[in-house]
């Protein structure tokens, strides 16, 4: 379920070996399966373990993930870097927007696992986003942008370029195109 390097390990060992005897740590997703989830990484002490909690050994420790957290932290890894600019705890989940799906699943589920749990991520970094509105029976998928790309000059570039051919690439077979219907004009709605 969850990844936690040598280094992050030593790392909780150290920050538990301060706390009252038999406190772990808690590691959770806030607002699972949404645009908006965060996940996070707490102490847990014995009294605050749930009776549903699934309990994850490690190196001097164990590791608490309540129920509802628990499908989104699939393939989630937590790890303590250190750098010229000092050390810094990272915890990926590349799940924690939306639950990993089946290689089986509908297409439109896969393609839309792969918009939230890969194409949005890049766009976040420029304020942006992307939303699937309709799967064609000819293998075209209908995209809008929003937030940062709404407006964008480079918007054909990030199509074309980034978003289409990644997802042809990852659908290879079962999609023909993407589409973009977003209204691109300056106005009202555009983001600034």
């Amino acid at each position: 379920m969850i990844t936690i390097t040598e280094a992050a390990q030593e790392h909780f060992a150290k920050l538990l070996g301060q706390q009252p005897e038999g406190t772990n740590i808690r590691v959770f997703v806030i607002n699972p399966g949404t645009p908006q989830a965060e996940c996070g990484v707490s102490y847990c002490p014995p009294d605050a373990v749930e009776e549903d909690d699934t309990e994850l050994e490690f190196n001097g420790f164990n590791a608490m993930v309540d129920s509802k957290s628990a499908p989104f932290l699939d393939e989630a890894m937590i790890d303590y870097v250190t750098d010229q600019l000092g050390s810094q705890l990272t915890l990926k989940a590349p799940n924690a927007k939306m639950r990993k799906v089946a290689d089986d699943a509908p297409l439109r589920d896969r393609v839309e696992y792969i918009i939230q749990s890969q194409v949005n991520p890049q766009l976040a970094g420029h304020g942006g986003f992307i939303t699937l509105m309709e799967l064609t029976d000819d293998g075209i998928a209908v995209i809008q942008f929003g937030g940062g790309c709404n407006g964008c000059s480079m918007v054909d570039v990030t199509l074309k370029d980034g978003i289409e051919k990644q997802l042809l690439e990852q659908f290879a077979g079962e999609l023909t195109a993407v589409k973009d219907v977003t209204e691109h004009e300056h106005g009202e709605h555009s983001y600034f």
